[in-house]
């Protein structure tokens, strides 16, 4: 059985194989129709259960559809009807779907109840994000630079803003898939020292560097993402926008990059704060490509899952 808890936790092999079985699924469907199944169904009698504790958009939409497009049919749960950890435990909750479904998806706050859901399942989980990681907007980065500028291996790659859920996962994607990361942002926001080291260790180069500017020259891939969390206060905003404000992305930045230098943003963007709209919407910028490709990237990471 096939959990997709982590990029560092699933071998690299596993890893490519995904990415390529992505792109082959997506060529397959140029030019059809939104609402087309797959002429390859594997999924057809499979029951895949999504569950968010956070609400989402593109997760829950790219999960959904493409469980609908490979045949199988899927169930949407919400924090609010499960009541996750409190009515029943986590130990208990994975016990009982694994008797009515062939799939989890779980879209939470904690690792642990991440971890918890995968142990006592005795059916894939697949983590669609916690607040320490989400791999799975990682499989569609590197999806997306790929068939954007050829193989990201060797690539130089510049985090800028927050070390936070996804930078953590682009620090676990540099280890794997062998390209260098450059974090920049401020040293109170740094990702944790342990990602870091991960990555090192399987010797690829990771830089620190607090002067964006410098950070980004030579760069092959910019990626941001938003300052601020939809749970955050007011104040809590105010403070990361006055950390962060030197770390916007914009068109003088930019230009301290490759020419042909790609950008990217996870979504939801707030425009003209951690990224302008001229970028946004500029050459560079590759956002809504990343975007599909959760569609085409999670439905390889669910038929890895179910060796279908």
């Amino acid at each position: 059985m096939n959990h997709f808890l982590d990029i560092h936790t699933t071998d690299p092999a596993d890893l490519r194989h995904m990415i390529d079985h992505a792109r082959t699924m997506k060529d397959a469907r140029a030019g059809l129709p939104k609402g087309t199944p797959d002429a390859d169904q594997p999924l057809k009698n499979h029951m895949v259960a999504l569950i968010f504790e956070k609400p989402s958009t593109r997760t829950r939409v790219s999960f959904d559809v493409g469980v609908r497009q490979m045949g199988g049919q899927s169930m949407v749960l919400s924090g609010a009807d499960m009541q996750l950890g409190h009515g029943e435990s986590i130990a208990d909750t994975a016990r009982v779907l694994s008797r009515y479904v062939d799939l989890i998806m779980i879209r939470t706050f904690e690792e642990a109840t991440l971890l918890e859901m995968a142990e006592y399942a005795s059916v894939p989980v697949i983590n669609g994000l916690t607040n320490r990681t989400h791999p799975c907007q990682i499989m569609a980065d590197v999806m997306t630079y790929e068939e954007h500028a050829g193989p990201i291996k060797g690539k130089k790659v510049v985090w800028t803003g927050d070390g936070n859920n996804v930078c953590a996962s682009f620090l676990h994607g540099a280890g794997q898939f062998g390209f260098d990361l450059t974090f920049t942002g401020p040293k109170t926001l740094e990702p944790e020292p342990e990602f870091v080291e991960l990555a090192r260790s399987k010797g690829v180069n990771i830089t620190l560097e607090p002067d964006p500017a410098k950070a980004v020259q030579g760069a092959d891939l910019v990626v941001a993402d938003t300052w601020v969390s939809m749970h955050d206060s007011q104040s809590a905003r105010e403070r990361r926008h006055n950390q962060l404000r030197g770390y916007q992305v914009d068109d003088n930045l930019m230009k301290q990059a490759k020419p042909d230098a790609l950008f990217m943003h996870c979504l939801p963007a707030h425009r003209d704060e951690e990224v302008t709209s001229a970028v946004m919407d500029g050459p560079h910028s590759v956002v809504f490509d990343e975007a599909e490709n959760r569609l085409h990237a999670q439905k390889a990471v669910m038929r890895w899952c179910l060796g279908v």
